[in-house]
């Protein structure tokens, strides 16, 4: 479970989000499902508040509608590369 530096930035950014203070960024699995209880354990309020925080610090905007959103939101590694990707990096908006 070696997470790259994006997955890093990631990780803090949804711990720091959602004020989890149980579990440190660097634990993160980035092939864990993060909605499972072997994961975060997350919901659907918590993925808005990512995905809201994800537009604010990287101009990225993940739909709710688009039904690519729920294997965008799976685990931490799918949602890094679709940010990085609609990104071109994980840099935060100017």
């Amino acid at each position: 479970m070696t997470q790259t530096a994006e997955q890093q930035a990631m990780a803090r950014l949804i711990i720091d989000i959602l004020n989890i203070d149980d579990v440190a960024p660097e634990e993160i699995d980035p092939d864990a499902i993060m909605f499972d209880d072997s994961g975060l354990g997350l919901d659907s309020i918590d993925a808005l508040e990512i995905a809201v925080a994800i537009a604010e610090e990287y101009n990225v905007h993940i739909s709710a509608e688009d039904e690519a959103t729920k294997d965008i939101f799976a685990t931490l590694g799918n949602l890094t590369a679709h940010v990085m990707n609609e990104s071109r990096g994980l840099q935060p908006a100017p």
